[in-house]
């Protein structure tokens, strides 16, 4: 079996590529790795952005890994115009996973993308597989396996957050859960 932990990264300044950790996401990364001390992970992806690299450094320290990126993990652009009324439009791409604004990518060409990761991390030797990458993104990739994760569940992602996907040897999903939650110490982590 191979397990893929879907994270979400830690707390961070802002949006653009470079944003860092802040002194809270800072001290998140560092709580995140003390979680996976009894999970023998050994394979980490991350989105090549400064805070989903960051969020998974003390874990990769900790377990004496790489960190290989991926540009296929970035966060997805909902388009190059701004929006005022960008969440509203965000809403909508969850039921028309084909809806594209200028600009940006629809849904099912972000989903696309970070499959092919998801497909390629799992057909590694590795068993336990770190994979980091941004909120829109995961609840797609999470839709690409439920149908019924929608809008509502975006909106529910923590920074950070964790999926674990649970799949056979023929690469099957058996299983998907949030985890976040029943981590120890989370409560210290939800300042």
């Amino acid at each position: 079996m191979k397990h893929i932990f879907l994270i979400r990264h830690c707390q961070a300044e802002g949006q653009a590529p470079d944003a860092r950790l802040t002194t809270l996401g800072q001290e998140q990364s560092l709580q995140l790795a003390d979680c996976f001390n009894d999970i023998p992970i050994d394979y980490i992806v991350s989105s090549p952005y400064e805070r989903a690299y960051r969020t998974i450094e003390p874990l990769a320290v900790k377990k004496s890994l790489s960190i290989h990126t991926d540009i296929n993990l970035q966060e997805r652009v909902l388009s190059q115009d701004n929006l005022p009324d960008w969440l509203e439009k965000l809403k909508l791409t969850f039921d028309d996973l084909d809806l594209c604004y200028a600009g940006g990518e629809s849904s099912r060409q972000a989903m696309d993308r970070g499959i092919a990761v998801l497909d390629k991390a799992i057909r590694t030797d590795a068993k336990q597989i770190a994979v980091v990458s941004h909120g829109n993104l995961i609840s797609l990739l999470l839709k690409y396996y439920n149908d019924q994760i929608q809008f509502e569940h975006w909106q529910a992602l923590s920074n950070p957050d964790v999926y674990q996907l649970v799949f056979d040897d023929e690469y099957q999903l058996l299983h998907m859960e949030r985890i976040w939650q029943s981590f120890k110490g989370i409560n210290s982590l939800r300042r």
